[in-house]
């Protein structure tokens, strides 16, 4: 029980310095989650020592605590709550785009730095697919809070935040086919090729069927209700059981969560609830997702004291701008169809795919057996930094200068 007290009281420390740090941040209007990266950088660049803040960085920058966190406790929260706020009808609307952003401009992404770090810096097969994977996901957080902000349209942050939502769990799937099964695949040639494109399958429509029906079961059972403490409850039941149901059977936990969010916010939210329970989960799925974001971006910044950089600059700055060719081919391919985003649109939701939270929990959840893991974590780290530090801070002026803001 004792331990159990240190442990809450660590978190609560960290909890409170991430509070203050959103404060400020929001009353100098900054994105939270850029100044909660900068923070953590400076606490473990200079190695500040705050009482039980040591303790609590050690235990939580573990792997296996950091990966459970993120991935297990945090990532259903964040994926249902933007499900929720964000309109099905809305997605639907630019589904050309978002769809064409989300599976093709993930797979090229994938293909580009794949191969790409495979030949020019030179990391085995399986090593360079599996940090492809991880750096096909986007986290649009900050970014649209600033779109928000400075009026940029409803078309752009429908299409950024549609992007994440879906190619989050596609990029999850890719991450594991390429760390646990893409060697054996090679060895088997082109039926290889065949079990891997099944596999993928499986999990992602294994993850549609299973959320959707989960979320319209859900939506049924609020019709007898008009109790929003009571719904609110079930819209959590829904996130984290569609998310461990489905990495129970084999599917993809984050896809499921996405269709379960989907149909419980759009179909649950016709049939099922009124306005006072709308607005009310809404303000329930803010507060839950601002104490999961002021966490998590605090140890993104923490984690650097666990990060070797010894001698490694060369490949750090290779990496980044492998990672920035394989956004911008991925991003203009992929929306190539789409006639209604002219060339300025297109440059800012190029420039807006940051790399966040998820890519390095998933670089952490890496068994330790698995070789080059540490190059792995070296390299996700150095273009998450890069990604929400450079491309977060020169977001709002890129906006002003491209005349997108409303």
């Amino acid at each position: 029980m004792h331990e159990f007290n240190e442990v809450f009281i660590q978190i609560l420390i960290l909890l409170a310095i991430s509070v203050t740090v959103i404060g400020i941040a929001k009353r100098i209007d900054q994105p939270y989650t850029i100044a909660l990266v900068l923070v953590g950088l400076v606490l473990g660049i200079f190695d500040i020592h705050i009482p039980l803040i040591d303790e609590a960085e050690a235990f939580i920058t573990q792997s296996e605590v950091f990966q459970a966190i993120i991935i297990s406790l945090f990532l259903p929260i964040l994926l249902g709550d933007a499900t929720l706020k964000l309109p099905f009808h809305h997605l639907y609307h630019h589904k050309k785009a978002v769809l064409g952003m989300a599976l093709g401009g993930t797979f090229i992404s994938f293909m580009v730095i794949g191969f790409s770090t495979y030949y020019f810096i030179g990391l085995p097969i399986e090593v360079a697919f599996t940090f492809a994977a991880l750096m096909s996901a986007t986290d649009p957080i900050s970014v649209i809070s600033i779109f928000k902000s400075l009026g940029v349209s409803q078309k752009l942050s429908t299409m950024m935040e549609g992007e994440s939502l879906f190619n989050d769990g596609i990029a999850v799937v890719l991450f594991k086919i390429s760390s646990i099964y893409l060697l054996t695949y090679m060895e088997m040639g082109w039926v290889g090729l065949g079990s891997g494109l099944l596999l993928f399958l499986k999990f992602s429509i294994g993850g549609v069927l299973l959320g959707a029906i989960l979320g319209f079961i859900f939506s049924q059972i609020i019709r007898f209700f008009d109790d929003y403490p009571f719904e609110i409850s079930l819209s959590a039941l829904l996130f984290f059981g569609s998310y461990f149901i489905a990495e129970h059977i084999g599917v993809s936990g984050v896809i499921a969560v996405v269709a379960g969010g989907f149909m419980f916010g759009d179909y649950g939210g016709k049939v099922g609830m009124s306005a006072e329970t709308k607005r009310n989960i809404n303000t329930f799925w803010d507060v839950i997702t601002l104490i999961a974001n002021s966490i998590i971006f605090l140890l993104i910044g923490l984690e650097i004291r666990n990060i070797d950089f010894n001698n490694q600059w060369h490949i750090i700055l290779f990496a980044v701008g492998l990672v920035l060719v394989g956004r911008i081919i991925a991003l203009y391919v992929s929306t190539l169809p789409v006639k209604y985003l002219n060339r300025k649109e297109r440059i800012l939701l190029n420039w807006g795919g940051l790399k966040g939270s998820l890519s390095i929990a998933l670089a952490l959840s890496l068994p330790l057996e698995f070789e080059g893991r540490d190059t792995v974590l070296l390299l996700t780290f150095s273009v998450v930094l890069f990604s929400l530090i450079v491309q977060g801070l020169s977001i709002k002026p890129l906006i002003k200068k491209l005349g997108l803001s409303g």
